[in-house]
């Protein structure tokens, strides 16, 4: 089980490990030119976080449905459950573009910078480039999702590569060459993601063809006769509907988790430019972390899933169980790297004095972030291969209210206390406390759910 689980988990990290990289990347690049356009990147990135969080769906429950239809040998589903998610994703994505104005006013009440209007017009800057990314970006995600539920987590890793080596590329070459600015780097995605798509769509019809083209084998029917009939019965109303309940229900679980992340950046961005670096850069290390996690995750999507289609109750807890053993070993590596190594990550982020000097008193954080974090990202993997969505919703709503709580109640008690208001620096504690405590709270509570959620799926 563990060479399956590796076999599958590495590509995966593989893959994820260079979404962080390549936000590393373009931090590294817009970080030498000032801290201006740290918080603009940051701005802009979660602005598209906001965006594409809330339809991970494509991929969360493309997979989760796929690796079910896979266990159980049920190819035909296969094949209508991608074709479900590819229409959705365009349908989606030409609707973001046609709202591109609208979104980007409110993304400049959300993200409003005190005393530094510089900072949110580079974010549109970089919001109105990027924005025509949409179509290649969600197509990509249902593409992923449909690979990862078919136990081919190599081709999602070819396809990442692929792309974020011509992210970099063209980054660097109108940022540092043409001198584009943050325009610049956001083309250098919009190209990027095009290109992903494109490759990701020649190995589905290289690797998996077949599979479409014998969905109708009677011989009277033409290849455009065989498309309508599979369009026909993917968007039949019963179906849908099986698709949207549980996709869903990871909506709202996602607008949570990215509320959550926008308020974040939002806040920083309240108690200052510096601060809003700062906090830039120290996501950074959360994201690198939940990326290696995800690769485990994602296994756990397509063990899950495979598992309970095929009716396995015996693999399914022997896969949930060194899931979340490799999940210990991992949390363990990656303190002790941030307890040696955290300062040298961070001077590769920015080599701004005032940014560096600045975070030294927040490093601690980095420290905690993988305790609080690992559960909560391997049992996302394990829920979403068992669909088990309401379970994930109902647990992400209650962490969510907590991390509110603690930050609110983390401002209001020391005034209350003694008369005065907390300072940038306490206020930034407090942000990050509340942080901790809505990591910890997904895992604890998805931990106490799994008997009944999971496993109760086979009982």
């Amino acid at each position: 089980m563990n060479k399956r689980i590796l076999g599958l988990a590495i590509p995966n990290i593989i893959t994820n490990i260079t979404v962080p990289l390549l936000g590393m990347v373009d931090m590294a690049i817009v970080g030498h030119l000032s801290a201006a356009h740290i918080g603009a990147i940051a701005i802009g990135t979660q602005i598209f976080n906001l965006i594409y969080w809330n339809f991970g769906f494509l991929r969360m429950g493309t997979s989760g449905f796929t690796a079910q239809a896979y266990g159980a040998q049920d190819m035909k589903e296969a094949v209508r459950i991608f074709l479900r998610a590819i229409v959705i994703a365009l349908a989606v994505a030409l609707l973001l573009i046609v709202l591109q104005w609208p979104i980007s006013l409110l993304s400049e009440v959300i993200f409003r910078v005190d005393n530094d209007e510089s900072i949110i017009q580079l974010a549109l800057a970089y919001f109105f480039v990027r924005i025509w990314a949409a179509p290649a970006t969600l197509g990509l995600y249902a593409v992923k999702g449909w690979f990862i539920g078919m136990q081919n987590s190599k081709l999602p890793m070819w396809i990442a590569i692929f792309l974020n080596i011509v992210n970099i590329v063209c980054s660097l070459l109108f940022v540092l060459v043409l001198h584009w600015g943050i325009r610049g780097v956001a083309l250098g995605t919009v190209i990027a993601q095009y290109s992903g798509l494109t490759v990701g769509l020649f190995f589905l019809v290289k690797k998996y063809g077949h599979i479409f083209s014998q969905y109708y084998p009677e011989a009277q029917l033409s290849a455009k006769e065989k498309m309508s009939q599979m369009l026909k019965e993917t968007l039949q109303w019963k179906a849908m509907r099986g698709f949207f309940k549980v996709n869903g229900d990871i909506f709202l679980r996602t607008v949570c988790l990215s509320t959550v992340f926008t308020f974040i950046t939002a806040a920083s961005s309240r108690m200052g430019s510096d601060i809003l670096a700062i906090d830039a850069l120290l996501l950074q290390f959360c994201t690198l972390f939940s990326y290696i996690m995800d690769g485990f995750a994602y296994a756990g999507e397509s063990l899950v899933g495979r598992y309970i289609g095929a009716k396995d109750g015996k693999s399914l807890r022997l896969s949930v169980r060194l899931l979340l053993l490799w999940g210990v070993i991992l949390t363990v590596a990656f303190t002790a790297i941030y307890a040696l190594c955290g300062n040298g990550i961070l001077k590769l982020f920015s080599d701004d004095p005032a940014v560096i000097v600045g975070a030294q008193p927040f490093m601690f954080w980095t420290l905690i972030i993988p305790i609080c974090g690992f559960s909560a990202f391997l049992f996302d993997g394990i829920f979403i291969g068992a669909t088990a969505s309401r379970t994930m919703r109902d647990c992400m709503f209650i962490a969510s209210a907590a991390f509110f709580a603690v930050y609110y109640l983390g401002l209001t008690i020391p005034n209350l206390l003694y008369g005065t208001s907390p300072n940038p620096e306490q206020m930034n504690n407090i942000l990050l406390t509340a942080f901790m405590v809505y990591l910890s709270m997904r895992g604890i509570l998805q931990a106490f759910s799994l008997k009944k959620s999971v496993y109760g799926k086979i009982q």
